[in-house]
């Protein structure tokens, strides 16, 4: 358990140390936010703002699994190194996608289509590895059985798990990225979720099939392949957000901008499909789900009938628009997020107590 409390401890500090020197490059090369006109009117304030800020937690994570490796003498595991591969890839889309915003000084990066390209060569690449090299217990790090708080039902095959795999990827990165829109909020939701995650690996560890003669009933254990590994994962992305948010609440002294967002979404997927619990995030990233939710309704109905049904989508700006300070969306919002969390393990920890 050291290993957990080392991963979030070292990517807390990193980030709270290295934030600042990254603000300070990134506006030596006047690397800033561009502020898109139609939006609210107070976010004018922050176009120039460093962005790109996502290369601070991502470093930090990667460097503080490893270094915990080191310091505490364990293994890698195949499970931790793809969410940290996922997490890179996606991320490295993102930081293309902001860079281009930067050069060209416009909203839009990469093109649809090559965005859309690097996000499916990352994803697929993801799906196909997490499939193959099972272990002595002949476990992967996914199963292409859905799952909730464990798998269930018969398995989807290898093709359509690629398919929902990419699903999750693709529906999480976006989620975070809408999410991405007021100073702080993405990132103090993602800190909640990836706390969540730490448990739940710490859990499953402890009550892992591997483990099965010495559990009072092997019938209710967990068969994850690597779920310590994914807690020190989580934990360490726990602790990089957490320092980053230091700098990211408002006022935010710099963005994550997609190299973040693309990041973190894709992160909070490879959590979920490696620990088993894909539909379970649903519910412990609730808030990113009801901000998509709420751009696909905005989009749905005035396609269908030409009118609004929000001020602005996503739903952080309607709220906006009404009225609230930037800051009360953020802690409102931060207070829903919060309680689907604890929904959502509460929801877990009932799968788990039902089979005993």
């Amino acid at each position: 358990m050291r290993q957990i409390l080392f991963a979030g401890v070292i990517g807390l500090f990193l980030t709270l140390v290295g934030t600042p020197l990254l603000i300070k490059f990134l506006a030596r090369k006047g690397y800033g936010q561009f502020i898109r006109d139609d939006g609210p009117r107070e976010h004018h304030s922050k176009r120039g703002t460093p962005t790109m800020g996502g290369i601070a937690f991502i470093l930090a994570t990667l460097i503080a699994y490893f270094l915990t490796k080191i310091i505490t003498g364990t293994e890698t595991t195949l499970s931790g190194l793809l969410v940290l591969f996922l997490m890179a890839g996606m991320g490295l889309v993102g930081f293309l996608d902001d860079y281009i915003k930067i050069v060209k000084q416009r909203s839009l990066g990469l093109r649809a289509k090559a965005k859309m390209a690097g996000q499916l060569i990352v994803g697929i690449g993801f799906a196909v590895l997490a499939l193959n090299w099972p272990d002595n217990r002949n476990q992967t790090p996914a199963s292409t059985k859905l799952s909730f708080v464990t798998d269930f039902g018969w398995s989807i095959g290898p093709v359509l798990f690629v398919v929902w795999a990419l699903f999750m990827i693709l529906a999480m990165s976006n989620g975070v990225n809408l999410t991405d829109g007021l100073d702080g909020l993405a990132t103090g939701a993602s800190v909640m979720v990836f706390g969540a995650y730490t448990f739940i690996g710490v859990w499953q560890y402890q009550e892992s099939c591997a483990n099965a003669v010495t559990l009072t009933n092997p019938q209710a254990c967990f068969e994850v392949r690597d779920p310590l590994d994914l807690a020190v994962v989580a934990s360490a992305l726990m602790g990089a957000c957490f320092g980053f948010l230091w700098w990211n609440t408002s006022p935010a002294k710099i963005f994550m901008g997609d190299t973040g967002s693309l990041a973190l979404g894709g992160a909070l997927a490879g959590l979920a499909i490696c620990s088993r619990t894909e539909m379970l995030l649903a519910l412990l990233g609730g808030l990113f789900v009801l901000i998509t939710m709420s751009v696909v309704i905005q989009v749905g109905s005035f396609r269908m009938t030409g009118k609004r049904v929000f001020r602005m989508a996503p739903l952080q700006h309607h709220f906006e628009l009404k009225g609230w300070s930037e800051v009360l969306v953020v802690v409102r919002f931060w207070i829903i997020q919060g309680m689907c969390v604890i929904v959502g393990l509460g929801l877990f920890y009932a799968g788990w107590a039902a089979k005993k």
